[in-house]
């Protein structure tokens, strides 16, 4: 979309400009629509200098900092004045503040809110959370979730409870090839929740020594180890095999 400027020109719809202010020492760099209204335009700039749209003055300079003249029409649009790219707006200050006044946020007064006060705020993210009934503040689905994961455990267990350490398995994972190797380990572990099966392969299948997160579970060769849900896991008569990643070429 193109606008028609002071001259009658097309020009873009939006202009990149920079902002200054006689309150602050930074410029930031913005991006305006030209069908604003200098008094439009001017409750913008509040939220990125400070002042009061009320109490502003707007010159305009060009990119080299040269000045071209004031925006004192509040009435008129910002595309009728001669703006550019790179150009730079500065807002001159008239409300009394000082300078430096909104840079140092150290001098504002900070406020803080109770708990018991933000709990009872009808507008607060929690009070939107318990009226929606979202996450924490759904007691049914807490609830089902919690009985969903009673029951995955109480699940694994009984499997757990079915192997026995030392006992021949196969370990078998959709997708990975069946490997066979001894139970090593059995029951619960600080490296993640649930019940877990130790597996000591016959070759260096696996991801670890026996150890995770420097805790020693049962002791084997590195990459001989593993750990797996039991419900991966098979027991029964399974004769050691020979994989051949020993053999020379």
């Amino acid at each position: 979309m193109i606008v028609s400027g002071a001259l009658g020109a097309a020009s873009p719809a939006t202009v990149s400009v920079s902002v200054s202010s006689s309150l602050n020492s930074f410029r930031a760099h913005k991006r305006y629509g030209r069908g604003l209204t200098i008094a439009e335009f001017k409750c913008k700039l509040e939220l990125v200098v400070g002042s009061p749209a009320s109490c502003m003055d707007l010159e305009l300079y060009t990119s080299d900092d040269k000045f071209v003249m004031k925006l004192d029409s509040d009435e008129a649009l910002l595309g009728s004045y001669p703006i550019d790219d790179g150009c730079r707006i500065h807002v001159i200050d008239r409300s009394g503040a000082r300078v430096g006044e909104y840079e140092d946020v150290s001098r504002v007064e900070k406020y803080e809110m109770s708990a018991t006060d933000y709990e009872k705020r009808p507008d607060s993210v929690r009070s939107f959370l318990k009226r929606s009934r979202v996450g924490k503040f759904n007691e049914e689905e807490m609830l089902k979730k919690e009985a969903e994961q009673e029951q995955k455990l109480a699940e694994e267990k009984a499997l757990a409870e079915a192997i026995s350490v030392g006992a021949r398995c196969e370990v078998r994972v959709s997708g990975q090839p069946n490997k066979r190797g001894t139970v090593m380990f059995v029951g619960l572990a600080e490296f993640k929740p649930g019940y877990w099966i130790g597996v000591k392969y016959d070759e260096p299948l696996g991801k670890n020594d026996g150890s995770v997160n420097g805790k020693q579970y049962f002791e084997c060769q590195p990459k001989y180890g593993a750990f797996v849900k039991p419900q991966y896991v098979t027991v029964g008569d399974f004769p050691e095999e020979d994989y051949g990643l020993d053999d020379e070429m």
